[in-house]
């Protein structure tokens, strides 16, 4: 049976495009959606030498401006393939075996790209002149920073005044089967790298230095003990995480003059930035520790509660898979995080995530179709 998503997903896999490159993606993408009457629009940003590709392509409705606006949102770069010969094939060169299909970026997330352009073109074969407007919304740099890609986008859009009713996100977001899980929202995340200050100096002679990791340790203990918040009915509780420690020369006869903790919140939406950073810096201030805390805010928590557009999403996964979907803000961030900002109401969806960013990527061939169907079904529950 020929598959017109597995084609396309195959073309797109082909063209390596490790972060922030796009590898010829969008073009490809857009060159697709000019014959459907979408007015498609390159917004690079970032540095000459590394810039990041974004394409906004949007065809309006027969409602005029203040129609409704839906948009798909993905990333067509990848992450590194890691060592070459840990791969059964090569990443870069989709492969079929045993009913699924191999290489970086089948599943994250170059089968969602390809099914939101099939199930667009499907859906304009059936419904020539919608009354409600169609966005593709692209981006180069979600697997990387994150710094020039939807978030410059949606800095242009809001400039603009454009409106943004629903988006579709389209990460890889299933678990044991396609159509078990839809993200209607994520944590988010906050980093800090703690530097603790202390005084070198001889190991047999510790009256004359300050050891930062003896003096920091109950300050760390007391932080990883720490109940931030309990959660609510969409979120679980605040975790804090350390994620490296770095002290010492790499002797075993020098007491470190310096300590160096990363660490990092998920956070739920009962817990702000600037609160959980007063809290840390109270707790620090109460240990009398001298000490610089580098923060980063690597987004906000967003939640979309269920409505028009979770409703058509799951009717939509019903009819095709058989599935009543579980809505859930687990796992990381993604760049929904931006999109919530202009729009009401953002979910995320796509195949199954198993194989995402490991050695020998995959999605079965049997996702694929229904994929497509579910992404046209849902435009046609609000669109149409």
């Amino acid at each position: 049976m020929h598959s017109p998503t597995l084609e396309l997903t195959q073309q797109l896999m082909r063209r390596p495009s490790q972060t922030p490159r796009d590898g010829g993606c969008q073009l490809l993408i857009a060159d697709r959606l000019r014959p459907l009457g979408f007015v498609c629009e390159t917004l690079d940003a970032g540095p000459d030498d590394a810039p990041v590709r974004n394409l906004w392509a949007l065809r309006a409705g027969s409602g005029g401006a203040a129609a409704p606006v839906f948009v798909f949102a993905g990333h067509t770069d990848v992450v590194p393939p890691g060592p070459i010969e840990r791969w059964s094939s090569d990443p870069f060169e989709p492969t079929l075996r045993d009913g699924r299909l191999y290489g970086r970026g089948a599943a994250d997330m170059k089968s969602s790209l390809a099914a939101m352009v099939v199930a667009i073109e499907r859906f304009l074969a059936e419904h020539p002149d919608p009354r409600c407007a169609i966005a593709l919304l692209l981006t180069s740099d979600e697997e990387g920073p994150a710094l020039h890609g939807t978030v410059h986008v949606c800095e242009v859009l809001r400039a603009r005044g454009q409106r943004l009713d629903w988006c579709v996100v389209g990460e890889p977001t299933s678990g044991a089967r396609l159509g078990d899980t839809v993200k209607n929202g994520r944590r988010g995340s906050l980093s800090g790298r703690l530097t603790v200050h202390g005084v070198q100096g001889h190991i047999a002679y510790p009256q004359l230095a300050r050891n930062p990791v003896h003096q920091a340790a109950p300050a760390l203990a007391e932080l990883a003990a720490t109940r931030w918040d309990e959660g609510n009915a969409h979120f679980p509780p605040t975790s804090w995480q350390i994620s490296n420690v770095h002290a010492g020369t790499g002797a075993t006869n020098v007491i470190p003059g310096e300590l160096v903790v990363d660490f990092n919140f998920r956070f739920s939406t009962e817990s702000t930035p600037d609160a959980l950073k007063a809290r840390v810096h109270a707790l620090l201030e109460r240990h009398a520790l001298d000490y610089r805390l580098d923060w980063t805010l690597g987004g906000e928590p967003f939640l979309t509660a269920p409505g028009a557009l979770s409703d058509a999403l799951a009717a939509a996964i019903r009819a095709e898979c058989g599935v009543d979907p579980e809505l859930s803000t687990s796992g990381g961030t993604s760049d929904g995080r931006f999109i919530a900002k202009l729009c009401a109401q953002v979910v995320e969806f796509g195949p199954t995530n198993a194989s995402i960013h490991k050695v020998d990527e995959s999605i079965g061939v049997d996702e694929l179709e229904p994929l497509a169907a579910i992404y046209r079904r849902t435009l046609e529950a609000l669109v149409a």
